[in-house]
């Protein structure tokens, strides 16, 4: 799988392609069936029956594949203190589309020094 790096922008369409490249080599020994058959709206726990564990392996994977281990992760799985229930592929695609892309701001201080 190829490693994206560097300053240049990403889409979203490659960032669901590296993402499901991702996921189909993770449940590629899984008797589900799911490759070619994810998309926007799968959902990680309730269409493609991932445990925390297995959302923890995926987060992992992310990070290598883009070379980022400074995503902020906790605001797409957590809300409120508490773990989301489920979160569908294209949730994730926009989490990542937006921090790889430095969209998001990486410290919201409010120093004015």
């Amino acid at each position: 799988m190829e490693h994206r790096k560097g300053n240049h922008r990403l889409d979203k369409e490659t960032i669901l392609a590296d993402v499901l490249k991702i996921l189909e080599e993770m449940t590629a020994e899984w008797e589900t069936g799911f490759a070619g058959s994810m998309g926007p709206e799968t959902r990680l726990v309730g269409d493609l029956y991932l445990e925390s564990i297995d959302v923890v392996q995926l987060v992992v994977s992310i990070e290598e594949h883009f070379q980022r281990q400074d995503l902020p992760f906790q605001k797409l799985l957590m809300s409120d203190g508490r773990y989301v229930d489920d979160i569908r592929m294209g949730e994730l695609v926009d989490f990542l589309h937006a921090h790889l892309n430095n969209v998001v701001p990486a410290s919201t201080s409010n120093d004015t020094k």
